[in-house]
């Protein structure tokens, strides 16, 4: 049977979902893809996403891919699966790519935005996509803070601790080609594009820049933290409520 490598491109509100990677016992955005996919195909697929996003981290254009026998046209595929998925999931694009291209293996780059609210109330239908903090920050040392973990850095010190991952000190170096607060309005957005990302890492450095903003640590203190290769030096991990995928670079 020939077999056909389709990509999906999918949007989701992660509010009420245990993160992307399937659990038994718990709603997943990959073990809900599989199970719309088994509903339309017949078959048991697990399909790959670009990264694994926590519980309650949002994604505007996460990239999936998965091998099929089904020869229902992707054009169909796309109806279909959100004909399937609850509302919080859509599938934005369909396509068959080649053999080769896997979500994860062949990305280059991705852009994740962390929203941040600063007014004093946050109204009810923004809750779900911000950290609300209506508290005094200096926003411009944490724009200066940011601009200090771009470039090639070990950052062990702004990932989590996670003893059922392999991981070596080597597989915690990463690229980050952009990182910049911008204020919008009454939100404080933080936007970081890199190579990859570690478990936790944008979360964070998010808590981080927070200490900087209420001025616990100055800008110059994130080079230490970095040097450090510790947790326990940086700041703690911002909520997920306010973190966005954005896009996947291949």
């Amino acid at each position: 049977m020939f077999m056909r490598n389709l990509r999906l491109i999918l949007a989701y509100d992660g509010s009420d979902f245990a993160g992307w990677q399937v659990q038994p016992a718990s709603p997943t955005i990959q073990g809900t893809l599989a199970t719309a996919i088994g509903r339309l195909t017949g078959e048991k697929v697990l399909p790959q996403g670009s990264g694994r996003t926590d519980a309650g981290v949002h994604a505007l254009a996460q990239v999936v891919t998965f091998v099929t026998e089904s020869n229902v046209p992707t054009g169909n595929f796309l109806k279909a699966l959100n004909d399937l998925l609850p509302p919080a999931i859509r599938v934005l694009e369909a396509a068959e790519v080649p053999a080769d291209f896997h979500a994860r293996k062949s990305a280059r780059a991705k852009t994740y935005r962390y929203h941040m609210y600063r007014a004093d109330i946050c109204p009810p239908f923004l809750a779900r996509y911000v950290w609300h903090f209506p508290y005094p920050l200096d926003e411009g040392a944490m724009q200066e803070a940011a601009g200090r973990v771009l470039g090639e850095h070990d950052f062990t010190s702004f990932a989590a601790v996670d003893p059922e991952r392999d991981e070596t000190p080597a597989s915690h170096v990463r690229s980050i080609l952009a990182s910049e607060w911008e204020r919008q309005g009454d939100e404080l957005v933080y936007t970081v594009r890199g190579s990859g990302f570690l478990h936790h890492m944008v979360r964070n450095l998010v808590g981080t820049f927070l200490l900087v903003g209420k001025g616990t640590l100055q800008p110059e203190d994130v080079s230490r933290i970095l040097e450090a290769r510790k947790r326990s030096a940086a700041g703690a991990t911002a909520p997920a409520s306010g973190l966005f995928l954005v896009s996947v670079e291949y």
